[in-house]
């Protein structure tokens, strides 16, 4: 049984006996590079993304999602190591709650699961990564806080960390909507991990295709120093333009 049919499974036993209405949503996508809090995950260059999520009328939901990376092997190619790691498989479930009419709230775990990974062999730290979450949005805007509870992807002893991301969403009539963000990661620990700490900012405008389909183009930046994102010759935090396509279904 593949991850897919599993998490349609535990939907479905969640749900047995039960009257209240759920919901369970599919997407699969790509992007011409992957960038995480501004951070290139996959050297630059394209990756194929999908999920599904499940959510129930009561407020509480589980999903899955996953992507392409190759972070964790040009590590290790810049070590001369042969390091494992193709795939993040995010694995998270929470609650949302209405404070009131325009004023919402969202709590949850998140588990990034970088599945095989030999990580460890450039690092003393494993790069699969736990972060619980809270965000609040009113209206159009929302902030979130998140909190690594385990080392934070790779850098050793670094839990604790804490990402601040605060973005709004602008519905701009004919299924356009242009969404503005900027995010602060402070790496916890001693040493230099304070050096890798950054501000990500990104503008993305999205268009609604119609029938599940949807369109992204992003302007994706970060003030990261260069010669600590600096990578095999490609600079891992520099400016770029992101296209995406997603189907949701």
């Amino acid at each position: 049984m593949n991850l897919k049919s599993k998490i349609a499974l535990a939907a479905l036993t969640l749900t047995a006996g039960s009257s209240v209405m759920a919901q369970l949503a599919y997407n699969v996508g790509a992007v011409s590079e992957y960038r995480y809090r501004g951070i290139a995950q996959t050297a630059l260059a394209p990756a194929v993304q999908g999920g599904v999520d499940y959510a129930h009328s009561s407020g509480f939901y589980v999903g899955a999602w996953g992507s392409q990376i190759r972070w964790i092997k040009e590590a290790g190619t810049a070590a001369n190591i042969e390091t494992k790691g193709d795939v993040e498989l995010d694995i998270y479930g929470g609650y949302k709650g209405e404070i009131s009419k325009d004023f919402t709230y969202d709590v949850g775990y998140l588990r990034y699961e970088y599945v095989g990974n030999t990580y460890k062999d450039v690092s003393t730290a494993n790069a699969s990564t736990d972060e619980a979450y809270g965000a609040l949005t009113y209206g159009a805007y929302t902030f979130k806080v998140s909190y690594a509870f385990s080392n934070l992807f790779g850098t050793a002893k670094s839990d604790g960390s804490v990402y601040y991301d605060l973005s709004a969403t602008y519905d701009l009539g004919s299924g356009y909507s242009v969404v503005p963000h900027v995010g602060r990661q402070e790496i916890a620990g001693p040493g230099t991990n304070k050096d890798y700490s950054y501000t990500d900012y990104s503008v993305t405008l999205a268009k609604d295709l119609g029938k599940g389909l949807s369109a992204t183009i992003a302007a994706v930046g970060t003030d990261g120093k260069a010669s600590l994102y600096k990578v095999n010759g490609r600079q891992l935090e520099a400016a770029t333009v992101v296209l995406g396509v997603k189907y949701t279904f």
